[in-house]
């Protein structure tokens, strides 16, 4: 039943935009739509959880951090805020090509979550407030504003849900059940009822954590040390590359073994996923240690990072080994992994349950179909991880902000960026688990890189107002030398001269017998723009800042030029189902030859394109060329 005060009073402040939860969604949201002009209230259940990292304490990896930097491309501040409070960098998969390299970086949680509070609390037109959202107030199925656990009514023209793991959360581990948030903090219990009331479908979900231990009883001297890079690149498109080359700090390496395996197996009648004391669905790509042993009971060992949580701490994270596990029984499986024989746990490992929604009730704009104003992002859609929830919440915050400037929604579409494949799998695809991003689920990877982030969505930021004149000039000026350089490479000619063979000796590279041009040259995988230097005789003198960037991807688009083209082609005719739009008022009733269930499904999706259409599971290429000739007619 949906929560009702005992007293209603009516806050008189005049706000257009409410943003529930203050998560790393909420955070984005909320920045976004106050920096487009809109009176912006965030409500958080507690202050202290502002940008909070409830589980692993870093920003980035594989094919996430494509989506830190695509954020910082449109105007958010995850990658910046990141910039400030980083302790270790690395750049994954170096070793593979530039579409799956994906930055990852060790975050001072502590830190990262005061710096992003300070940015919220120092941003014109935002307000923080610590309240609990219990009741979404609509008129006409229109959104009119919130109400609070205290009965105050915030009047508003747009609401943006961010509720992250919290509503109806429940914490997990052994026969140990609490109806907290994450960390210990208070739950949001009462929001639920009042969207099932309003007819919106919910989804159980289930996340979890590892244990807290203690650096001090850890022996570092069985374990092998993890480094960051030495030459450190940003997030941000804005930070100096010269200004965060510091110290970095270690993260560590050890890994489970027959021991550890025995224990688990030997304790699974007291794990809450096996006794059904579980009810939500967990991820799939972030198992529990418990998980990992029996789904892959092959595997005699699993790796376990050791990871510090920040500067001013002696709590460590133990990644890859999450578990909901009783307290007991963690204690014995960490102390058989090496350098934990002796290990004191600071918090315990659980799981978390919580309440969120069928995220295909959304537009692709994340506004909710069927209440107009009600918009949704981060994992209260169903997808996991800080970086897919900043990126839902940033756009979510920019719709919001449209739709109150009368202005058509940003839709990014899969061809133009990781954000756009989120969303797009999200609001299309049925998803009976949290959702993580992963380079395999990009048709168009090879463009979608996160070297060239800012040159395929700064522009479209810019449109949107959230980058400034001075950032967009920057950018522009960037793309020239660019676009010169790749011109003027691919025009200058190189003689079979001795200079030449000898550069090509060095790299191991077959000598030339004629003369070529220095973009055939940079096309052998064993050289590069940068090792032809020498041979390069009018090479420019780039703006200073914008050297290390203009080389890398000068470097990449000569390199791949055949392979980009070919995926170009095949955007062509993406573009061109994602282009057809299906008016909002068709009757799937009325069109002949589609199959019953196509029918049903586009009727309950109500896909703006054929594209999307076309994405439907239940929907077939037959039904796509009925409803093609049916639009047509």
């Amino acid at each position: 039943m949906k929560y009702s005060a005992n007293s209603v009073w009516e806050n008189n402040d005049e706000y257009d935009v409410v943003v529930v939860g203050a998560g790393h969604a909420g955070c984005e949201a909320a920045l976004a739509a106050a920096r487009l002009g809109f009176c912006t209230i965030v409500f958080t259940v507690s202050v202290d959880s502002i940008a909070l990292m409830p589980c692993n304490p870093n920003i980035g990896g594989s094919s996430k951090g494509h989506l830190v930097r695509e954020i910082d491309a449109l105007g958010g501040e995850m990658g910046k805020v990141i910039d400030k409070t980083f302790i270790q960098s690395k750049m994954l998969n170096k070793s593979k090509g530039p579409a799956v390299h994906s930055l990852r970086a060790q975050a001072d949680k502590l830190h990262y979550s005061r710096t992003m509070r300070q940015v919220l609390e120092n941003q014109d037109r935002l307000e923080i407030k610590q309240a609990e959202v219990v009741n979404i107030l609509t008129e006409d199925n229109k959104v009119i504003g919130v109400q609070t656990y205290s009965g105050a009514v915030y009047r508003c023209r747009a609401v943006i849900l961010c509720t992250g793991t919290y509503l109806k959360s429940r914490c997990i581990y052994g026969d140990i059940s609490q109806n907290t948030g994450p960390n210990g903090l208070q739950a949001a219990n009462y929001l639920t009822e009042c969207l099932k009331e309003l007819g919106i479908r919910m989804y159980r979900f289930k996340t979890g954590t590892p244990a807290r231990i203690d650096k001090n009883t850890v022996d570092f001297s069985k374990m092998e040390e993890q480094f960051g890079d030495e030459r450190i690149v940003p997030f941000s498109f804005t930070t100096d590359p010269e200004d965060i080359q510091i110290d970095q700090v270690s993260c560590w390496l050890t890994y489970t073994n027959k021991k550890t395996h025995d224990i688990i197996r030997a304790n699974l009648d007291r794990s809450p996923l096996y006794s059904g004391m579980i009810e939500g669905t967990g991820p799939r790509y972030c198992p529990s240690i418990e998980d990992k042993v029996v789904k892959f009971a092959d595997k005699d060992r699993h790796q376990v990072f050791i990871e510090p949580e920040g500067l001013e701490t002696n709590e460590m994270y133990i990644g890859g080994m999450s578990s909901s596990l009783p307290e007991d029984v963690q204690y014995a499986m960490y102390r058989t992994v090496p350098g934990l024989e002796n290990v004191k746990i600071v918090r315990n490992a659980y799981a978390i349950e919580y309440d969120c929604i069928d995220a295909r009730q959304l537009k692709p704009s994340l506004e909710f179909r069927n209440i107009k104003g009600l918009f949704s992002g981060g994992q209260f859609n169903g997808s996991s991880g800080y970086e897919e929830a900043a990126a839902q919440g940033l756009v979510a915050g920019i719709n919001a902000a449209r739709m109150l400037q009368g202005k058509e929604p940003l839709v990014i579409d899969r061809s133009q960026a990781y954000i756009g494949v989120l969303i797009d799998d999200l609001v299309t695809k049925e998803s009976r688990e949290p959702y993580r991003m992963m380079t395999s689920r990009a048709e168009y990877r090879l463009l979608l890189r996160q070297d060239n982030a800012d040159r395929r969505l700064t522009k479209l930021g810019y449109e949107a107002g959230l980058i400034e004149k001075e950032r967009y000039e920057h950018f522009l000026m960037k793309e020239k030398w660019i676009t010169e350089e790749i011109e003027r490479v691919n025009h200058v000619n190189v003689g079979a001269n001795e200079q030449v063979q000898d550069i090509l000796r060095e790299y191991d590279s077959t000598p030339l017998n004629s003369g070529t041009t220095l973009a055939e040259l940079i096309r052998r995988p064993e050289l590069s723009y940068e090792a032809l230097r020498p041979i390069d005789k009018k090479r420019p003198v780039f703006p200073e800042g914008l050297e290390e960037e203009i080389i890398e991807q000068v470097n990449i688009s000569i390199k791949y030029d055949g392979y980009i083209k070919r995926q170009e082609k095949q955007v062509e005719q993406f573009k061109k189902l994602e282009k057809r739009k299906i008016p909002e008022n068709i009757d799937y009733d009325d069109i002949k030859s589609l199959r019953i269930e196509a029918v049903q499904k586009l009727k309950e999706y109500r896909p703006v394109s054929i594209g999307q259409a076309s994405r439907i599971s239940g929907v077939s290429p037959a039904d796509i060329s009925v409803l093609l000739v049916y639009l047509n007619a």
